[in-house]
């Protein structure tokens, strides 16, 4: 038995953190994603779920992949983070990418991607009251929280990850498996516990509005005009989940509505929101966004205080002009 905020936090820790902005975090969802602009470019992303909450989460991405086109691959580096506030648990990977690229034709590809990762987590279970320490007729705690547990208080494993990508001009389509290694994450020294793998499929399509007119006082250029929309599903041991959503750019603007929620046996906190997307794609190569996830579960949003969740990514021009297969801060521009 356990205090309630730490069985929160054992159940998410023992899931991935889920990214609102899941096609912004290109890595993070399918490793074959790595090089797939063609180009180089680095990102960050950042997430602080339920912080109106003692038992919140926060977390973090930040990832680098460039394109060698004369050997048709994709190299990358992924580092994430994540914490839960109520017992200071913190989980810290590094991980490297490779993808290969198949050209089927002009205008469509396919990538296959791997990961390798090296993950520590690290636990302080100085704040925990365990069952054992519950006086149920008195109510009262026995000793000081944290006594009586036995086991590690950090884990280090290694871990894989690997995913399949199609994309051409106006439409996207992966599958990505997470935690192929399946390591151990329980903390008890007499109990065995290992993160189940994730199965993910994703996919996004595109499509094309009349184009508008920008003015800049000197002369007008065409405004790009599309509607974009995609879905994540993703499994994970018992829990699963699915996000439909679209997203409409108009230069430089984007914006997105987003419907997370799949009925699961489990009552769990968060399981149905609204995601609100606002962001904004700069000429020199850089996309912002912010979301905020409105909470439509049980829980809700005056009790948890929603989710926010902000992403950065910086595309780097090339020296010579090349097939640039990258731009704009939405979902369909891998």
């Amino acid at each position: 038995m356990c205090s309630l905020p730490f069985l929160w936090s054992s159940l998410a820790f023992a899931q991935d953190i889920q990214y609102s902005q899941y096609y912004a975090n290109p890595i993070y969802l399918n490793p074959a994603f790595t090089g797939s602009t063609s180009l180089t470019r680095v990102g960050v992303n950042f997430r602080n779920q339920w912080p109106a909450m003692d038992a919140s989460f926060v977390a973090y991405t930040a990832y680098f992949d460039h394109y060698e086109e004369g050997i048709n691959s994709g190299f990358g580096l992924i580092i994430q983070g994540a914490q839960e506030s109520f017992t200071q648990t913190r989980l810290n990977e590094i991980g490297l990418t490779y993808s290969y690229r198949l050209k089927l034709n002009e205008k469509n590809y396919i990538q296959a991607g791997v990961q390798g990762s090296f993950v520590a987590r690290d636990a302080l279970f100085d704040r925990v009251i365990l069952g054992t320490q519950l006086n149920i007729d008195t109510g009262q705690i026995v000793g000081e929280p944290g006594e009586g547990f036995e086991g590690d208080s950090q884990i280090k494993s290694a871990d894989a990850n690997a995913g399949l990508l199609y994309y051409g001009e106006k439409a996207w389509f992966g599958v990505s498996v997470a935690h192929l290694l399946e390591p151990e994450i329980s903390y008890l020294a007499d109990n065995s516990n290992q993160l189940p793998m994730k199965y993910s499929l994703h996919g996004g399509y595109r499509i094309d509005l009349a184009a508008g007119d920008i003015n800049d006082y000197f002369n007008n250029t065409d405004q790009e005009r599309s509607l974009g929309l995609g879905f994540n599903y993703k499994k994970q041991g018992e829990f699963s989940q699915l996000d439909l959503g679209a997203e409409f750019f108009f230069e430089p603007l984007v914006l997105g509505m987003w419907y997370r929620g799949l009925p699961t046996k489990y009552s769990l906190p968060n399981n149905e929101s609204l995601v609100f997307l606002l962001g904004v794609n700069i000429p020199v190569g850089l996309d912002v966004g912010y979301s905020f996830d409105y909470a439509i579960s049980k829980l809700g949003t005056s009790a948890s205080g929603g989710s926010h969740e902000l992403s950065l990514r910086y595309v780097f021009s090339p020296k010579k002009p090349k097939n640039r297969r990258y731009s704009g801060q939405s979902f369909f521009r891998y």
